[in-house]
């Protein structure tokens, strides 16, 4: 595995992450991250694209799920709690006018096995993840909560 350049500051001390995108054509871009992995986005076949990728909504979607399985295992490995197997499924539905996210529905999947006094932290912290921090207050948020 490549080893990354230390995170950039900004000029008020904030860390920064310099992504790169290119237009492919067919209504599809190639994103960049700074480790060379790349994402193929495309627009969903209901607004003139393939659907044949993420679309960038999708992508909102897809970062708000794994931020919060992120930011809860930061935790969970400091104090040893197992999170291995936790997974989210998300439902995004689409406003029409204008064209926006209307509302995000995410199903939490955390293991069985976690005891119950993390639980409400847990939940807590995820709920408090930056990506959940940074919606727009108009979009609705639903997190739904499963111990399996």
């Amino acid at each position: 595995m490549q080893q990354m350049a230390p995170p950039k500051k900004t000029q008020t001390g904030d860390t920064m992450v310099e992504i790169s995108g290119r237009y492919l054509g067919e209504k599809s871009c190639e994103l960049q991250h700074p480790s060379q992995s790349k994402i193929i986005t495309d627009a969903p076949k209901d607004n003139q694209g393939r659907g044949m990728a993420f679309s960038p909504t999708d992508l909102v979607g897809a970062a708000l799920g794994s931020c919060m399985l992120t930011t809860m295992a930061l935790t969970a490995d400091k104090e040893g709690i197992p999170m291995i197997g936790a997974t989210f499924t998300l439902k995004k539905e689409m406003a029409a006018s204008p064209r926006r996210i209307a509302r995000l529905t995410v199903m939490m999947q955390m293991p069985a096995t976690i005891a119950v006094e993390h639980r409400e932290r847990l939940v807590a912290i995820g709920e408090g993840c930056p990506v959940f921090k940074s919606l727009h207050p108009d979009l609705q948020t639903v997190v739904k909560w499963q111990w399996v």
